[in-house]
């Protein structure tokens, strides 16, 4: 089975992107269902590993957090195959994401190669019109989302059919509660 770590997208949040998909000749945009920010891929594994990773997840201690989307890019400059929202930079989900990430390796999977770039993937490109491209990413540049709570994150499994990849969430790992949002985080190594 094919596993990533994610949040999941509010309702509000996933509409005003949807509302900035489009105008970009060779974009395959995502759908609602397919929106999400991932914290970390893991990809391919068998029914006793998921099991072990079920149990590393939930037993992550950290707390819940304030998030918003901000701004456009793509992934692939000279090829770009990819367009994406950005996050606005939050101290938190960068701890939550070292501590999902430090859970994972724990439990032998390997490292992750890619940085840490969050992010919600708004559409795939293939042989995209760069005028138009460059054009979207102008217009759409200051795009700013509401801010949203995060209270949990999932683990998902992902399954590519010919319509793109449908995802279901396997596990709900919650945050530590908004009262106790006060509290300072260890932003070092994280010990889960």
């Amino acid at each position: 089975m094919r596993l990533f770590v994610a949040l999941s997208i509010p309702d509000a949040v996933a509409r005003s992107l949807l509302l900035i998909q489009g105008g970009v000749p060779g974009a395959r945009w995502r759908t609602r269902e397919q929106m999400h920010l991932t914290l970390r891929f893991i990809g391919e594994v068998d029914g006793r590993d998921m099991a072990a990773l079920k149990d590393a997840l939930a037993g992550i201690d950290a707390p819940a957090f304030e998030l918003q989307m901000h701004g456009v890019g793509q992934f692939g400059n000279r090829q770009p195959h990819s367009l994406w929202a950005a996050v606005r930079p939050n101290p938190a989900l960068d701890h939550l994401q070292r501590k999902v990430d430090n859970a994972i390796r724990r439990v032998g999977q390997p490292q992750d190669a890619h940085k840490f770039t969050p992010h919600v993937t708004l559409a795939r490109l293939r042989h995209p019109d760069m005028d138009k491209l460059r054009e979207w990413l102008t217009h759409h540049a200051l795009y700013t989302s509401t801010t949203f709570a995060v209270e949990g994150f999932h683990l998902y499994s992902s399954r590519l059919t010919s319509d793109g990849s449908i995802y279901r969430v396997e596990e709900d790992c919650p945050l530590r509660s908004f009262e106790h949002l006060g509290e300072e985080f260890d932003d070092g190594e994280a010990d889960d």
